[in-house]
Parts: structure tokens; C-alpha cells; sequence
């Protein structure tokens, strides 16, 4: 009975092992898609978009909402592609903190409403992203065994 056991993890552990790649693959997907269709959304609205950053007060409203929106858009494109993954995370995850920042704390008043944003969990996500890299099916990943890259920027062995 032990030995059937061992086997089955075994086997299980070789499975989930052979599949390592789609975790960053499905989340890449999600979180890009997410952001390049409401970044699509905000481009082809900028007027109403800047209207709502002037309700919430943030400067430089025109400036700002063609700024999110199109790091948005643009940020969700190369996130599907696994483009510049780490380095896209980082205005990805500023956008959703000035979102926190400037609009949602209004609203939040404990940990119970904090933890039922969106945006954290979205922040979350890129930070995953930008710490565990896109995964294999991703453009950086190709790039980086055509360049086989060495020393310290060399991408972990799968």
C-alpha cells in the first residue's frame, strides 16, 4: 500500500513538474487580457476617462488617464506575450497602487474592505509575475535561449 502511495505522488509530483509552465502562462493570459481590453475601453473613451480623473482630484487629469490607460493597454499586450515581463510589471503594479491610493481607500475603512479590491490582487499578480518570470511559453523565454544569455541575467534551467 505505501508503495502504490509513493508511485501515485511520484507520478503526481512528475505531472504537476511537466506542467510548471502553465501557471505563469494562464495568469499572463488573465491579467493581459484583463488590462488590454479596459485599456482598449479608456483610449477609445479618454474624454470620459479624464472627466472621472478630475472628479477624483488627481492632477493632471488629461495627462494622467492617457498615461494609465495607455499602460494599461500596452502593459496587457506585452503581458499576454510574455514580452518584457518583469520589467512591464512595475508600472503595471504602480498603476494599480496610485488606483488604491488616489480612489479606493476612500471607500475602505478595515482589512475586510481592503482585501475586497480588485486591485491588489491584480497588484499581486504582476508582482508574481515580475518575481517568478513569464514561464516558458512566454517571448522572453524564447529570447533568452536564442541569446543564451550567461552569467547572473541567465533564466533558471526547466
Amino acid at each position: 500500500m505505501r508503495e502504490q502511495l509513493v508511485r501515485v505522488a511520484d507520478f503526481a509530483w512528475h505531472i504537476a513538474n511537466r506542467l510548471r509552465w502553465l501557471a505563469p502562462l494562464l495568469m499572463r493570459l488573465f491579467l493581459g487580457y484583463f488590462f488590454m481590453e479596459t485599456g482598449w475601453g479608456k483610449i477609445h473613451n479618454l474624454d470620459g476617462f479624464t472627466q472621472r480623473f478630475m472628479q477624483w482630484g488627481i492632477p493632471y487629469p488629461a495627462f494622467n488617464a492617457a498615461l494609465s490607460a495607455y499602460t494599461e493597454f500596452i502593459g496587457g499586450a506585452l503581458t499576454i506575450a510574455g514580452l518584457a515581463m518583469r520589467f512591464v510589471s512595475i508600472p503595471m503594479i504602480i498603476n494599480m497602487i496610485v488606483a488604491v491610493v488616489s480612489v479606493k481607500m476612500k471607500d475602505v475603512h478595515g482589512l475586510n474592505d481592503f482585501v475586497e479590491l480588485d486591485e491588489p490582487l491584480y497588484a499581486l499578480g504582476f508582482f508574481w509575475l515580475m518575481m517568478a518570470g513569464p514561464g516558458a511559453a512566454s517571448l522572453d523565454h524564447l529570447i533568452a535561449r536564442i541569446l543564451k544569455p550567461s552569467g547572473p541575467l541567465q533564466p533558471p534551467q526547466e
